[in-house]
């Protein structure tokens, strides 16, 4: 569990990063700037061509990814992958999508069958495949009760009502919005849901951290088939009891849900 001068440190940062400023991040640059000076000496030493000559008005400095690895593996990919996989072995007609990242599990689905999507935010050019519906989602008035078999809403559910995407402040939208999936979910149909969990708050104005319990209480009406918990290592833990998930902070519980017949 984090202390309270992590949690100070934290909202440091946060605050920092409003107005364009991220301590951490000017530090490990400026720790940096050596290691870019001698490589530019180095390149304009060995350069030979006058067009890849290094001039001042084309300088790009990068200078924060000399350490770094070779991808992020954190809650995204983890969910994004366990997700689209668990909708390719199934293969449903279609499949319904709110609020997950397009250039990330939506674009994973993309692949291999063709997909709706809701969101609040406009969605700048079609994609091919991809059916697009401009809405608030909190209630999913669009679509009947028990019309859809296949739904997914991975790290979205914690947004709702928050203001951050221009949309109302609700504090109960989130759980409107969990049970609208619920009522439109077809019986014997799959539910894909991915939320932050850990100790229990909100973060205005960012998202919502939640109990596990609190989840599987408001999908009161749907059966659990599996869960999965990304901790705060960011591994994947595959499969495992809810009741007995490692204590955590800010993890990523991951949620699939059926309706009973």
């Amino acid at each position: 569990m984090t202390t309270a001068m992590e949690q100070r440190a934290r909202l440091v940062v946060r605050c920092a990063r409003v107005f364009g400023l991220d301590p951490r991040c000017v530090f490990e640059n400026l720790g940096a700037l050596p290691a870019f000076a001698r490589g530019l000496l180095q390149f304009k030493r060995q350069n030979t061509l006058a067009t890849f000559r290094p001039k001042l008005r084309h300088m790009y400095p990068i200078l924060n990814e000399r350490n770094q690895p070779a991808g992020a593996i954190g809650h995204y990919f983890c969910q994004d992958l366990w997700a689209a996989r668990k909708i390719f072995e199934r293969r449903p007609e279609r499949h319904l999508d709110i609020g997950s990242r397009i250039d990330g599990f939506v674009a994973h689905l993309l692949v291999f069958m063709p997909v709706t999507f809701v969101d609040l935010r406009p969605l700048e050019q079609p994609i091919d495949g991809l059916s697009f519906i401009h809405d608030d989602a909190t209630t999913l008035g669009r679509f009947s009760d028990e019309s859809v078999e296949s739904i997914s809403s991975l790290h979205a559910a914690e947004h709702f009502g928050l203001g951050r995407y221009g949309d109302a402040v609700d504090s109960t939208a989130c759980f409107r919005f969990m049970r609208s999936l619920g009522r439109v979910l077809k019986p014997g149909g799959r539910l894909y849901f991915s939320v932050p969990v850990g100790r229990e708050r909100v973060e205005f104005n960012a998202h919502r951290v939640f109990e596990i319990r609190t989840i599987l209480n408001t999908f009161s009406v749907l059966r659990l088939v599996s869960f999965s918990l990304v901790g705060d290592n960011g591994r994947l833990e595959e499969d495992i009891d809810p009741d007995h998930a490692p204590s955590s902070d800010f993890a990523c519980g991951l949620f699939e849900f059926t309706k009973p017949i």
